[in-house]
Order: structure tokens, then C-alpha cells, then sequence
């Protein structure tokens, strides 16, 4: 069965409402390595309900928020699902993440392009994250995921369906003007399921390795937002109210334990960014572009 791409765009997702509170807050950015050093201030501002200024959220859990849980394995998508990788993913925010509230999250497919029956094929979802109560949208988040074994559809090669994919973002050819390296923990990708994401290939050692890696990987979403730790630290001061949007590509996994270095290049209000696995020298984020206010 191959995919329908007007049925994608037409696919109807129930909309998601999800309370959540200081303490899930807390553990998604337990899950990123915030709190590595309980003596800084900067960091404590997302980990602990008593931090001066009261509790922060880190900007990326909107990621989190709203989240429909993984559909392409229905039989109604014609999506071969296990040949499905995450590619990109962006965030735009209209208004500081609360550290706690109520949300609806409602989903949609917005854009199918066929790469060719070769290359596979690369659909984005967008889902709306609002205040429940008011109706306010938050944030918008959107997933690009490539279906790698499901190109072909189109009635001409590189037909589109749908929202146009945006430009790759061009990180500048000079060199940094900071660069920041976070640890993770061998534990890391075991705490950051607990935002949600279950998949056992960041639990299972057997699952991971009949995927063909050696352990179980980090979370691509976990990695952005170690990124996005790496820019509060080393250029806002762990002030993340300036911060409006986020997108990146993710090129490659990440073990647990690796310590991930973010070279920033800042341009007036825009961050952009690439993240390498230190110890492999493998970039696992690339295109990264931050916007400020």
C-alpha cells in the first residue's frame, strides 16, 4: 500500500488536552542536563520550584506539549513506519512556555514531498499547543519526519503536497563566536522518557541493538534541548525570555554519556548553531537557528 497524500492532509487527529505541572516541568529539564552544577543559579531557575524568580520552563518543552503520540504505524496511513526517521524540527513560540498549566495540542498533517521512489519521501505535521482555558496559541511545533521507503507517490518526480518545505538554514562560514560543551549522563535518554516518549530503542538494550546501534540512543528531541541549554548558558545567561523559536536537523544519533559541544554563531537576533558528539566528532545537529527577540 502506498500513501495518499491528500488523505494525509485530510487525516483527522483528535485533539490532546494535558495538564501538567511544576514537577513535569522540572523533569523535562532534568532530562536536557539542567542541574548538572547545583551551585548555579541559572540553571536551578528550571529545576527548582523555590529559584529566585520562580520556576522557569526551558523553551523546547514545547516538544513536549500536547504531544498526539506516534500514528504512522495505523493502517490507514500507508506509511511503511518502520522506515520513518525524524529529520527536522521546529518551534515558534508567541509566548513563554508556562511552567505549569493546561493545554490542548492539535495536530495535523500540513505538507507531503516526493523525493522519488529511490529517496523516499518527507511529510510535515504541525500541532497548535494553546492555553485551554483562554484558547491562546503558545507555540506551534513542527515535525518533519522522512519516510524513507514510501517515495514514489507523485504523479511527477519531487511533486509537493501541501505546505512548501523551508530553506536549509546556513550556518555562517566563520568561526564561532562561542562554543559550549554539556555532558550527558549514561542515564540521560532513561530520564527523558519520562516526558513521554517511550520507545524502547532509548531503553531496551536488545531493541537498540536489532535497530543496529551498539546501546540505546539519546532522544533527537532530548539533544535540542541540550542545545538549547548550550545557548541559554553560554549567551543569555540562562535568560530564556528572549527566545521566540528554535529549528534544527538532526544528521545522527547520540549515545548516552557523550558530551555534546554547540558552536554558536550569534547575528544580531538570530543564534544559529551545530552540535558534534565530542567524543565521536560526529555532528548530530546541524542547521541549528535560534530566534531572539
Amino acid at each position: 500500500m502506498s500513501i495518499d497524500p491528500q488523505h494525509l492532509l485530510d487525516r483527522p487527529f483528535s485533539p490532546v488536552e494535558q495538564a501538567y505541572a511544576a514537577h513535569d516541568s522540572m523533569c523535562y529539564a532534568l532530562g536536557c542536563g539542567l542541574g548538572a552544577d547545583p551551585l548555579d543559579t541559572g540553571q536551578l531557575r528550571y529545576v527548582y520550584e523555590r529559584a529566585p524568580g520562580g520556576l522557569q520552563a526551558l523553551p523546547t518543552m514545547a516538544n513536549v506539549l500536547g504531544y498526539t503520540g506516534f500514528w504512522a504505524d495505523q493502517p490507514d496511513t500507508g506509511i511503511t513506519w518502520r522506515m520513518l526517521v525524524h529529520a527536522e524540527q521546529t518551534i515558534v513560540l508567541y509566548r513563554p512556555v508556562p511552567a505549569e498549566g493546561r493545554i490542548v495540542g492539535v495536530n495535523r498533517v500540513v505538507g507531503l514531498h516526493d523525493k522519488g521512489a529511490e529517496k523516499g519521501a518527507l511529510m510535515l505535521q504541525e500541532r497548535r499547543v494553546m492555553d485551554a482555558a483562554s484558547g491562546d496559541l503558545i507555540a506551534t511545533v513542527t515535525q518533519t519526519s522522512m519516510l524513507r521507503a514510501d517515495g514514489g507517490f507523485g504523479a511527477v518526480h519531487g511533486a509537493s503536497h501541501g505546505q512548501p518545505l523551508a530553506a536549509p538554514h546556513a550556518v555562517p562560514d566563520r568561526a564561532p563566536d562561542a562554543v559550549c560543551d554539556l555532558p550527558t549522563l549514561p542515564h540521560a535518554a532513561l530520564l527523558y522518557r519520562l516526558n513521554g516518549d517511550l520507545n524502547p530503542l532509548h531503553a531496551d538494550p536488545a531493541v537498540a541493538q536489532a535497530a543496529g546501534f551498539p546501546r540505546p540512543i539519546l532522544h533527537g528531541l532530548a539533544t535540542m534541548g541540550v542545545a538549547m541549554h548550550a545557548v541559554l548558558k553560554a549567551l543569555l545567561a540562562y535568560d530564556a525570555s528572549a527566545v521566540r523559536g528554535m529549528r534544527v536537523r538532526f544528521t545522527a544519533p547520540v549515545l548516552p554519556g557523550e558530551t555534546l559541544r554547540t558552536a554558536l554563531w550569534r547575528d544580531g537576533g538570530v543564534v544559529s548553531l551545530r552540535t558534534t558528539a565530542l567524543e565521536r566528532g560526529v555532528v548530530v545537529l546541524d542547521a541549528g537557528r535560534v530566534e531572539l527577540a
